[in-house]
């Protein structure tokens, strides 16, 4: 039986991180009736995906596993930045999000009509705005992004033993 890498510790830590922003997500919604937008709900979509690619690394336990889970987390919570930025500075301006890249994406992958209590949105982006702490809630997500690409890129840059 092969010793697992240091690694897996950290990617099992980075797919419960993931998966607990997810959690974060629904409690506001369903809890606190903080309705989400489509832009909102994509990075619920790409959380999880961050958290399948860190699974793959805890699971394929190898160099080269672990190294294509970090480039995964690295890559995917790439796209979770910059969602979270589109949100902020472009269409939480908007009154509507009806055929933008974050609806036609949930409504292609149909996510929204399979899983309606995690994936559909149900407000505009302009009325989804709103501040938790003192910051704009996509800040909180972009900074746990940011977190998660650190973590992806400080995994691929350093040498897994």
């Amino acid at each position: 039986m092969t010793r697992p890498a240091p690694a897996t510790g950290l990617l099992a830590a980075v797919a419960g991180v993931a998966v607990a922003a997810v959690v974060a997500a629904l409690v506001s919604q369903h809890v606190f009736d903080m309705q989400p937008c489509p832009w909102c709900v994509l990075q619920r979509l790409i959380f999880l995906l961050v958290a399948a690619a860190a699974l793959l690394g805890v699971l394929w336990r190898s160099l080269a596993g672990q190294r294509v889970a970090a480039a995964g987390v690295l890559g995917v919570a790439a796209s979770g930045i910059a969602a979270a930025l589109w949100q902020h500075f472009v269409a939480s301006s908007s009154a509507s999000c009806n055929l933008t890249l974050a609806d036609r994406i949930l409504s292609t992958l149909t996510l929204d009509a399979r899983l309606p209590q995690v994936f559909a949105a149900y407000a505009s982006c302009a009325d989804a705005k709103v501040r938790l702490f003192g910051l704009p809630y996509e800040f909180w997500s972009l900074g746990l992004f940011v977190a998660l690409a650190a973590v992806g890129a400080w995994l691929l840059l350093r040498r897994l033993r």
